[in-house]
């Protein structure tokens, strides 16, 4: 799939426009033609884009606004988009040099339609000076409605198939671009003997495929019916004339046993933390009835460790020892074939490993276990993007999209179709229309990478409130649970400093934005496998910056030309790379 197009609907990031892109623009100050002379050191703006009294702008463009200096993070209340008196939803964002601030509506525009930017005097610099007078402009977007109703081009898996995977995710493409924001589990539905499926919905990156992954395997041997309803809509308003089923079939009851796919102290560590929880993840979703302190235990020699046992987050189970550990001491886990799937199908032979613990506890919260999710480099939803070359360490996975939306890394696909590799990736590419057993083991990923971000978000009582209003840069960062109510930004260099087992949680409910040529400096024995930033909006890490950490963000990630990272990328949406560089700790 060439030039591929992506948005963002309630689910999914924000889409960035590709194509054309010329507008109308028109500048009116808040107060008439006289607008007031800025004093100095008052910021203004010095372009926009579009520019002034465009005509047939692409209605996937995204207003921007450069200024003069450097800016405080815009938001919607001080950038706004409306058409006529209709308000746009969107989001905005600004640079991390805070001299852009860019608007990407929430859909595409509507054609043929007048719309107006503004940014207004709530819109501050970053010294605290606001602009003197408002700041509009006017565009007017491309073309007429297309007067064809849409209709569904082709669908996956296929109408009346037999044996299809339980774990494998719906598609549905249509004849053309469609409004994600009509796209909904009202409207996308899979239903079994009239009982609807509970699933995650997502839109591709072309605006024309629509994707549905069960949250669980489906029943085997079982008759399934997805529906798509006439409340789905195109980018003109225009509805499918009528509803669209089709069905198919599961296939049979999969008898692989399961596997453990990494645990937590790993086989042969030391110098564990005397407080830390004993995790073992899985390679499909397991039976919680059969995870108990029976089946997965701890020993020191041949006494047992007295200890809480629970299955999940994701498909993973935890022992929690009801008291520390005794210092420079070894243990040994076991999970017995008392173990089982959702199928019935039990590990095919007791799982042991030992590890030795080390002299202190560990500092700051608890660990947010990442399951099956934490296998993976970068692991997405809509797409995975690089501008070559870019360097990954460790393995790439992208569902419910398909491997067409992994681009830019010319991937070759292995003789089993289970993977493919690059010349951009030391590890393997894999996505949800690979074959067997990956559709399975994304799925569970997918869900682990949710629930590792729920985890991460639902911390509570945090260490640290609004740290520096956001503004962490040259700042040391101890141990602990950190939440900012705005977005956090990295205009110089930070220090993360602690012990080997110390963790850190940083929750910030806007966007994290890292400056160019910046770094986070781990010191002390940190790991970044320990630091987890949980972002509910965008993530950009600067050209040349280098960053430390698991990032988990709901909605998109980008790494600018030569930024590097060390840890893992676990985005809700998509990843976009810029000849950047990514190795997974």
């Amino acid at each position: 799939m060439s030039n591929p197009l992506f948005f963002r609907n309630t689910m999914t990031s924000p889409w960035a426009p590709v194509g054309l892109s010329v507008m109308l623009l028109t500048l009116v100050a808040c107060n008439g033609n006289d607008a007031p002379k800025p004093m100095p050191g008052t910021p203004t703006i010095s372009s926009v884009a579009p520019a002034d009294a465009s005509l047939a702008v692409a209605v996937t463009a995204q207003p921007s606004a450069v200024f003069d200096q450097a800016m405080a993070p815009l938001g919607q209340g001080n950038f706004t988009l409306m058409q006529g008196v209709t308000t746009v939803p969107g989001t905005v964002t600004t640079s991390p040099d805070g001299l852009t601030a860019t608007f990407a509506p929430s859909s595409w525009l509507v054609a043929g339609s007048v719309f107006t930017a503004t940014v207004t005097t709530g819109a501050m610099s970053s010294g605290g000076t606001a602009l003197a007078a408002n700041h509009s402009w006017s565009f007017t977007t491309a073309g007429t409605a297309n007067l064809t109703p849409p209709t569904v081009s082709s669908t996956d898996p296929a109408a009346n198939a037999p044996g299809v995977d339980p774990s494998a995710t719906m598609a549905a493409t249509f004849s053309k671009v469609m409004d994600p924001l009509t796209i909904t589990s009202a409207s996308f539905t899979l239903k079994h003997a009239g009982t609807s499926v509970p699933g995650d919905l997502a839109f591709g990156i072309d605006g024309a495929t629509a994707f549905f992954a069960p949250a669980s395997p489906l029943a085997a041997s079982t008759t399934y019916t997805a529906t798509l309803g006439t409340s789905i809509k195109d980018q003109s308003g225009l509805a499918l004339a009528a509803p669209f089923s089709w069905s198919f079939t599961t296939a049979a009851a999969n008898t692989n046993p399961p596997t453990i796919t990494l645990t937590n102290p790993g086989a042969n560590a030391s110098g564990v933390a005397l407080n830390a929880p004993v995790t073992a993840n899985f390679s499909k979703a397991m039976d919680p009835a059969t995870i108990t302190g029976s089946t997965f235990t701890v020993q020191q020699g041949s006494a047992p460790v007295a200890g809480n046992v629970v299955y999940g987050p994701g498909a993973s189970a935890t022992f929690t020892p009801s008291s520390p550990l005794t210092t420079n001491s070894p243990y040994t886990a076991t999970l017995t074939t008392g173990v089982k799937d959702l199928q019935g199908d039990a590990l095919a032979a007791p799982f042991t490993w030992t590890f030795n613990t080390g002299a202190v506890a560990a500092r700051g919260p608890a660990v947010v276990n990442l399951g099956t999710a934490g296998n993976y480099a970068i692991l997405a939803k809509t797409q995975i993007s690089t501008v070559p070359d870019s360097v990954i360490t460790g393995d790439i996975a992208l569902s419910p999209a398909a491997a067409s939306f992994i681009t830019g890394f010319s991937l070759t696909a292995d003789s089993t179709n289970v993977f493919s590799t690059s010349p951009q990736i030391v590890g393997h590419a894999f996505a949800a229309n690979y074959a067997v057993p990956t559709p399975t083991n994304l799925t569970t990923a997918v869900g682990d990478m949710q629930t590792a971000y729920v985890d991460a978000a639902g911390r509570a009582t945090p260490d640290f409130l609004n740290l520096g209003a956001g503004n962490i840069g040259g700042l040391t960062l101890a141990p602990g649970l950190y939440h900012w109510t705005s977005s956090v930004t990295i205009p110089t260099s930070v220090t993360i400093n602690g012990g080997a087992n110390d963790v850190w949680i940083f929750q910030t409910t806007g966007d994290l934005m890292q400056s160019s040529a910046t770094r986070i400096i781990l010191s002390g024995g940190a790991q970044a496998k320990n630091i987890f930033w949980q972002v509910a909006g965008l993530v950009t890490v600067g050209t040349g910056a280098h960053f430390e950490g698991t990032m988990l963000c709901k909605t998109q990630v980008t790494l600018q030309t030569g930024a590097t990272m060390n840890g893992r990328i676990l985005a809700q949406s998509q990843v976009a790379l810029q000849q950047a560089s990514v190795t997974q700790k």
